[in-house]
């Protein structure tokens, strides 16, 4: 059965798979105090162009947001994020979890609108009544958005300084960070986030690691005992070495990168095969996710040979589904899909 459901089917890059079965016999310091999450953390500093940057390995995504978010929201407060958003609708009530409420935004194409922050904020703090009200403690962005669009630079400067007027911290989910750097028409690097956010992370799960997000404070900037608050929501891997170890081979000789580009590539070739078939696109993203529109005898004919992800009803009689190419997409596995279109 061919795959393209998601960007997390296949284990780990090969590269990462030699280094874990090389140091697999070592005797290594637990809990990320070990010289490879150093090693790591030096090359990411760098990537980013931040050397005063605190850098934690955590385990996944949605352990990922819902330690970071509620560690920098007030336990009065909750998080602005759009409604779309992956904290919002696809982490089971996570964030909820741990006191906070998600405070919704309307989506434009996955993202949030910079104006709209600000009138949302400044109507809250006009209400002589605010005080009973849950506060705006945080914003939540992911960079690609929940439907693989991505923000350019000026937008996330627009939401960073609404942010920064109001003393609200800026998070940025990088799940995918590596397809948002890597696609057409971006603007945003690494160095650029780093000076932008005051919080993101970088995601390995979706990028060719094992499992894994680097969480990136960049300018040292973390709460204080972060540590000890990582371990109080779980989330302290005692065999840390693990996660500094995939990602100190990611960012050797920039494969992080290169093995993302090679989703968007693989992604684009499929666009344009889809186009040229008449299939009608749900959302134009330029990242590795495609959200296309589909009659059910259709998706029941695809799916006796490939595997698509659902993602929302469209209307009675169609369903968006989605297609989505990963770093281990072979140029082979688009040749069949293509086929099947």
């Amino acid at each position: 059965m061919l795959s393209f459901e998601n960007d997390y089917s296949e284990g780990a890059h090969p590269a990462i798979l030699r280094r874990l079965a090389e140091t697999n016999m070592e005797q290594i310091t637990g809990y990320g105090m070990d010289h490879y999450c150093e090693s790591a953390k030096a090359r990411i500093r760098e990537a980013c162009g931040c050397p005063d940057a605190e850098i934690w390995f955590l385990v996944g995504g949605t352990q990922t947001n819902m330690t970071v978010i509620d560690t920098i929201t007030p336990p009065y407060a909750g998080v602005v994020a759009a409604e779309s958003g992956h904290v919002n609708v696809h982490e089971a009530g996570a964030i909820e979890a741990t006191g906070h409420k998600v405070l919704t935004l309307p989506q434009h194409d996955g993202r949030i609108d910079a104006d709209e922050l600000r009138d949302y904020i400044a109507t809250f703090y006009a209400d002589d009544n605010h005080e009973h009200m849950v506060f705006p403690g945080s914003v939540y962005v992911s960079q690609c958005t929940e439907y693989g669009t991505i923000y350019a630079k000026a937008e996330l400067e627009a939401i960073a300084d609404v942010c920064h007027k109001y003393g609200i911290p800026l998070f940025v989910d990088g799940a995918r960070l590596g397809y948002a750097l890597t696609a057409i028409g971006n603007d945003v690097t690494l160095k650029d986030l780093a000076r932008i956010a005051d919080v993101f992370y970088i995601g390995g799960t979706k990028v060719g690691a094992l499992f894994g997000e680097a969480v990136v404070f960049p300018r040292g900037n973390a709460p204080r005992h972060f540590l000890t608050l990582v371990k109080q929501h779980g989330a302290l891997l005692a065999k840390g070495w693990l996660l500094g170890l995939q990602f100190d081979t990611l960012f050797t000789d920039d494969l992080y990168t290169r093995i993302a580009r090679n989703a968007n590539e693989a992604a684009e070739r499929i666009r344009t095969a889809l186009r040229e078939k008449g299939y009608r696109f749900a959302f134009e993203a330029p990242t590795n996710q495609i959200f296309i529109v589909l009659d059910q005898p259709t998706i029941d004919r695809l799916s006796t040979h490939v595997r698509l992800g659902f993602m929302e009803k469209y209307d009675d009689d169609h369903s968006v589904m989605r297609i989505c190419t990963s770093w281990a997409t072979t140029p082979g596995h688009v040749d069949e899909l293509i086929a099947l279109l």
